[in-house]
């Protein structure tokens, strides 16, 4: 390996641990203590190390929030091969979010970015500005399921798409910052997944097509 190669590793790997070093004190004290100084602080670096990768703390938010879009992007690569359509697709991301939740920190994390950066929004917002391809990825199938659904006769007819997609993404962020206020040993219990899924289910149920039986909606399978 040659000296560029080598320092280009190194660039990668310290812009990699600035970012780490973030990430366990957003967990420990939450977003808005948040600071370069704490953050170099914690990478035993100075101040100006950090400025060298990241230009603000904004800067820095984003490239979490972009990083975790990317997570889940990748969690769900192998979703279009299951051949899962309507209900039975929204089962299976359900399940992979779930599992997700579960595994990481990921999605605490970004959520608590999210509301701090997003505090004046009343929900997530849709608007191309706001996004990475990667965000794009994901709303578009959750977009074409809640489509599939309509076509399917499970979910009303007068459903409007864009509202319904705002509106799941908003539950998620908010049963996800709900989760991060709690004791992070307990944050991914069953008794909050549970909680999580029974949410979730209710809003399934006011997207359901009127006389529908609520065992079609069942998110459990």
């Amino acid at each position: 390996m040659g000296i560029s190669e080598r320092r280009e590793r190194e660039k990668a790997e310290r812009r990699t641990a600035i970012l780490n070093c973030a990430k366990e004190l957003i967990l420990v004290q939450g977003v808005e203590h948040l600071s370069m100084e704490s953050i170099a602080s914690k990478a035993e670096i100075s101040k100006a190390t950090v400025y060298l990768y990241f230009s603000s703390k904004e800067d820095l938010l984003k490239e979490i929030c972009e990083e975790a879009a990317k997570l889940f992007h990748e969690h769900l690569k192998t979703f279009p091969q299951t051949g899962l359509k309507g209900m039975a697709a929204i089962r299976y991301l359900w399940r992979a979010y779930v599992e997700l939740f579960g595994q990481s920190n990921e999605m605490i994390i970004v959520f608590q970015v999210r509301s701090f950066m997003n505090s004046w929004m009343s929900a997530i917002s849709l608007e191309s500005e706001d996004r990475s391809p990667y965000i794009d990825n994901i709303l578009l199938a959750i977009k074409a399921l809640i489509d599939e659904c309509k076509a399917e006769g499970i979910f009303a007819p007068n459903l409007d798409t864009t509202t319904a997609t705002r509106l799941l993404l908003s539950l998620f962020s908010i049963m996800v910052e709900q989760a991060s206020r709690l004791p992070q040993e307990i944050r991914a219990s069953p008794a909050i997944i549970e909680e999580m899924t029974n949410t979730f289910q209710i809003i399934i149920r006011g997207f359901a097509r009127e006389g529908i039986e609520h065992s079609v909606l069942n998110i459990m399978g």
